[in-house]
């Protein structure tokens, strides 16, 4: 793991939250603070311009930890909040964080239409294939076949892929990495947050505690490693053959693409109608 700098503990991290954080050992959730708070030290963002949302679950304690303006909203809501932060203050570069329940199932709608609209919001999705927070409920990304304290035989629902979701309702760029993938991770964080329009970087993570134990995967590090053995570099994976990406994902820059976005759209229409306004007036 990169060395976390002076810089980057004293510039971003607040200091009246207590430590350890809330999460459980093992869980991939301090990771990636960890490399949130690396990418927004590289990023030469001034943080009093930086907002960071969130929903309801484990991420959504993610914010209290970032110094600088946090929204800690409500269930499957992070995105409309984002929305409307954005629009009223488009100065401010918006950066949210959800839960792979959080923003799929009940905020999936919003997802959809955020990415389709290119707004110009930031958007981490933490994948743990589960809802950890409150007790291990299947989610929209659990695997087919597993077990879940709602589905004790046997999850019987496909999964959502968030990367192919995002891209195909319209991000101008969409990544995916892991949380063992640190490196890989703060480079995509970066790009994340320096790349104009809606953007999505996926992160997979372990949830030990609840989706890990019910289905016998072993350790925190035994689900970590499980990640190096799946995990294939994009360049890599676009040479492999189908039985060769079977039981394996893609990890990398998955969508970048330049298009407008909403923002710029909505401010040019709102000059354009001031102009109009002012010329009708005597």
């Amino acid at each position: 793991m990169p060395p976390v700098h002076r810089s980057v503990v004293y510039g971003w991290l607040r200091h009246d939250k207590k430590f350890p954080h809330v999460w459980c050992p093992g869980c991939g959730l301090g990771i990636l603070l960890g490399s949130l708070l690396r990418a927004l030290s590289q990023s030469g963002l001034d943080k009093n311009q930086v907002v960071l949302v969130s929903g309801i679950g484990c991420s959504g304690r993610l914010p209290v930890y970032v110094d600088v303006g946090s929204v800690h909203t409500t269930h499957g809501r992070a995105l409309t909040f984002a929305t409307g932060i954005k629009l009223a203050k488009p100065e401010l570069t918006v950066i949210t964080v959800m839960g792979d329940g959080d923003a799929t199932a009940i905020g999936g709608n919003h997802l959809i239409h955020a990415a389709r609209r290119n707004l110009d919001i930031k958007t981490v999705i933490i994948n743990n294939q589960t809802y950890g927070m409150t007790g291990g409920q299947y989610s929209p990304t659990t695997p087919l076949g597993a077990k879940a304290t709602t589905a004790p035989y046997g999850h019987i629902e496909p999964s959502f892929d968030i990367s192919a979701l995002s891209a195909t309702a319209g991000a101008s760029f969409v990544a995916r990495s892991t949380v063992y993938h640190v490196t890989q991770l703060d480079q995509l964080l970066g790009q994340l947050i320096a790349k104009p329009g809606f953007g999505v970087v996926e992160v997979l993570s372990p949830c030990h505690t609840n989706f890990g134990r019910q289905n016998r995967l072993g350790s925190q590090v035994d689900m970590m490693l499980e990640f190096k053995k799946r995990g294939v570099r994009v360049e890599r994976w676009q040479k492999l053959g189908p039985q060769e990406r079977e039981g394996r994902y893609p990890l990398g820059v998955l969508v970048d693409r330049q298009q407008p976005s909403f923002d710029d759209s909505y401010q040019a229409m709102a000059a354009q109608a001031a102009a109009l306004r002012r010329e009708k007036q005597p």
